[in-house]
């Protein structure tokens, strides 16, 4: 009997030179190579999209890109945010040209002169590039017309990249502080909190990072359920662009809560509510962690004078969840609203009014029959009363896991809510270098099981310019993480809430080890 190797094994060893963890038993081996443990690696490549920011000739938007210190993603790599401009419209999809049809496009581009040139560049240049890792950066702009931006991070720069949208708009309808962490593209989002009552304008944000259009879904539920929409299927979202969808235009039906659902057919996007209120401010609803039977909405403001909470349950089956505030020193049940019952496919609304009482607090939904159907839900958020009140919304997020990043803390008005709603738990937090100077600090803080523990984080020394924070989960049960950011603006406390999941700077690389020798007579 003879052994014959398969031209497979090259395969392999390539996979091997990849990876680092592929084992492989080569012909004439005797014995078996021991298996070897999956390891996490640095991503190598990260993207992320940021809605446009404002149509307000009175806002000014600063946008914040930062990578943590730490192991890269192996090249030394970039990172960039560009304006997301669409391609024309014969580039729509990418085809191969041949030489002759390129020599042609030339000289086309050729006849039309520099100028044109020029325009192209400057429309496309990157609004803000990382410099080096542990350091943000930082830009500026007060447009109408700011575009949204699409961005990506490759070596060691895309593990862990976060880039933070931030605008003040002084006056108008849309006043507000407006604090967008810009998202990764997907293929489905969820967004309770919406409306498309006559005091709110929402907008769905939806960003196209790739080189072909997508195709996109826009649902809208109510209390009663499903909203009566024409418009809301199968919208084009061109290549490299971004599309507005004002939500009240999608159905003739005014409701004051609603969850949108936005999918792809093709392709995949960035998606993100901007929600303006009359007489009470505006900000950014960022997308609900995805449907699960338990979730964790964390920083609730001590002084929050009105909180509202938006769920659903996407599922089959009714929802019936105990409603938990995880306060300062322990857990308990708001009067009045311990459980809420939320039906199959309905909004389900309650108001929690000044519940916090004083206090920081997060908010946890369980299952209250041990049923576990899954929901989503977030938090309408008020500070402030009449003429001076503001508004903010909180998703439920995961946990920040291995590690989780905020960009654009100030010196003045930064704090971070931190809650463990299972077992106590201890967390490193580092803030970063400044922007234009200053020096990182560590410190750790240990949080009770079933409590939030509010912090104003450990200026850098040295300050100027603003700072990243970066938490980092150390032992004990998982920590789920918030950071308010406030802003005084004409005698007005504005504010706006981000929320810090799980970075996904790391993924799972399972080890390889197969004998691919076969056995002839």
């Amino acid at each position: 009997m003879k052994s014959t190797p398969l031209s497979l094994v090259a395969g392999v060893v390539a996979l091997a030179a990849v990876t680092g963890f592929a084992a492989l038993t080569a012909p004439g081996d005797e014995g078996v190579t021991e298996a070897k443990a999956a390891a996490r690696l640095p991503v190598e490549r990260s993207s992320l999209l940021c809605p446009a920011p404002s149509t307000s000739d009175l806002a000014d938007t600063t946008y914040t890109s930062f990578t943590p210190a730490g192991e890269g993603g192996g090249e030394a790599g970039a990172a960039e945010l560009t304006p997301a401009e669409p391609l024309p419209a014969d580039e729509d999809t990418p085809a191969d040209k041949d030489d002759e049809a390129e020599k042609d496009d030339k000289k086309d581009e050729d006849a039309k002169g520099d100028k044109g040139d020029e325009d192209k560049a400057a429309d496309t240049k990157p609004v803000i590039s990382l410099k080096g890792l542990g350091k943000p950066a930082t830009a500026e702009t007060s447009k109408s017309d700011a575009p949204a931006l699409v961005g990506t991070a490759t070596g060691s720069f895309a593990p862990g990249w976060a880039a933070q949208q931030t605008t003040v708009a002084a006056a108008g309808g849309a006043r507000g502080l407006l604090g967008a962490s810009c998202t990764a593209p997907d293929t489905d989002f969820w967004f309770p909190g919406a409306s498309t009552g006559a005091s709110r304008q929402d907008y769905v944000h939806l960003t196209n990072p790739d080189d072909t259009a997508a195709v996109a879904d826009i649902e809208l539920y109510g209390a009663e359920g499903a909203l009566k929409s024409d418009v809301g299927e199968g919208i084009t979202v061109p290549a490299r662009s971004s599309v507005p969808m004002l939500i009240s235009t999608l159905t003739s039906e005014a409701a004051e809560n609603v969850t949108v659902h936005v999918t792809t057919r093709t392709g995949r996007v960035g998606a993100v509510v901007s929600a303006a209120e009359d007489e009470v401010g505006s900000d950014w609803l960022a997308a609900s962690a995805d449907p699960a039977s338990t979730q964790i909405l964390p920083g609730i403001p001590a002084d929050a004078t009105s909180v509202r909470l938006v769920a659903f349950a996407p599922g089959e089956d009714d929802a019936d969840v105990k409603v938990q505030l995880m306060g300062k020193n322990a857990t308990f049940s708001p009067a009045g609203n311990s459980t809420l019952h939320i039906k199959s496919r309905m909004t389900a609304s309650i108001d929690l009014k000044d519940v916090t009482r004083g206090e920081p607090g997060s908010l946890r939904l369980s299952p209250a029959d041990g049923s576990r159907t899954p929901v989503v839900a977030a938090l309408r958020v008020v500070r402030g009363t009449g003429a001076k009140q503001e508004v903010a919304f909180i998703p439920a997020t995961g946990p920040v896991g291995e590690r989780a990043t905020v960009a654009d803390n100030r010196a003045k008005g930064s704090v971070l809510s931190l809650t463990a709603p299972g077992e106590t738990a201890k967390v490193k937090v580092t803030t970063s270098e400044g922007s234009e100077g200053g020096s990182a600090s560590v410190k750790t803080y240990t949080v009770k099981s079933g409590t939030t523990l509010e912090v104003t984080p450990e200026i850098p020394a040295g300050l100027k310019g603003g700072y990243a924070l970066t938490v980092e989960s150390e032992s004990g049960g998982p920590v789920h993480a918030a950071r308010t950011l406030t802003l005084k603006e004409s005698g007005i406390d504005m504010f706006t809430v981000q929320t810090l999941p799980d970075d996904g700077g790391t993924v799972e690389v399972p080890a390889a080890e197969q004998d691919l020798t076969v056995l002839d007579d």
